[in-house]
């Protein structure tokens, strides 16, 4: 009996894995796939690298599945895009609305690291994530990525994110490391990017790094579209000199400054 089950199971599983390695199963999984919502390539390392439950199932999936096609991998993947793009519509991912965007980096970091050596560095980068990362949770933020001596993060309002940058700017002058007091500068733009997996993607991304790398040591570098969404009595003046590589050429920048 145990020997007749073992059996039947065997050929059913054999059978499986026929219907899963059908090239026509698998392009029918791929046409509906493309007629779901959300986005059609989920899957891919950039849309699973997340660590919501669609980018952490997203990623065991491709795990799993990254040896042949599969139309059972397509459908599960379909799946995950379904619920994503789901997630999102009801305020739990970002999707396609404004969000503020803020980069922060240290102006003169390499230079100084270079001398300096790695151990020296990377208590100074602590030091500074350890005064900047908790404003940016505290208003309201989300820390995108780490980027060297730098960050990005996002905010529903701009207001946050330069109160954010202000606040990590007064913590950077407790920091003495050696001599060395680090500067930091900062850049906010506000537009619609591209949400893929845990991170974001897109023309204001772009802006928004370029208006920060503008900027100058204990600078906060703020967009007009920036500026048009403020809601608080935040002090800017314009920044006449403007001029960044990839950015528009009609870009208006407006210099914060936080009490």
């Amino acid at each position: 009996m145990a020997e007749g089950d073992a059996e039947t199971g065997r050929r059913l599983g054999g059978k499986l894995k026929r219907l899963d390695a059908d090239p026509r199963l698998q392009r029918l999984a791929r046409a509906v796939r493309d007629r779901l919502p959300g986005d059609a390539l989920y899957g891919d390392p950039l849309s699973v690298a997340g660590d919501d439950p669609a980018g952490v199932l997203g990623r065991r999936l491709a795990a799993v599945s990254a040896q042949r096609p599969s139309a059972l991998r397509e459908l599960g993947f379909g799946a995950l895009q379904v619920w994503q793009t789901l997630s999102e519509a009801q305020g739990r991912g970002h999707g396609d609305r404004d969000l503020a965007i803020l980069f922060t980096d240290l102006v003169g970091f390499s230079s100084w690291a270079l001398d300096a050596g790695d151990t020296l560095a990377v208590d100074l980068l602590r030091q500074v994530g350890q005064g900047l990362e908790p404003a940016v949770v505290e208003e309201g933020g989300r820390v995108v990525k780490r980027l060297g001596d730098g960050l990005m993060a996002v905010f529903n309002d701009p207001g946050s994110a330069i109160e954010a940058a202000c606040r990590g700017q007064e913590s950077l002058r407790e920091i003495d490391i050696d001599g060395y007091r680090p500067a930091m500068r900062a850049g906010v733009h506000v537009g619609r990017p591209r949400k893929l997996g845990g991170d974001y993607f897109g023309v204001d991304v772009n802006i928004a790094a370029r208006v920060a790398a503008a900027a100058g040591a204990d600078e906060i570098l703020v967009s007009e579209a920036a500026r048009e969404r403020l809601n608080g009595d935040i002090p800017l003046r314009r920044r006449w000199r403007f001029s960044a590589k990839g950015a528009p050429k009609d870009l208006r920048v407006y210099a914060a400054a936080v009490g």
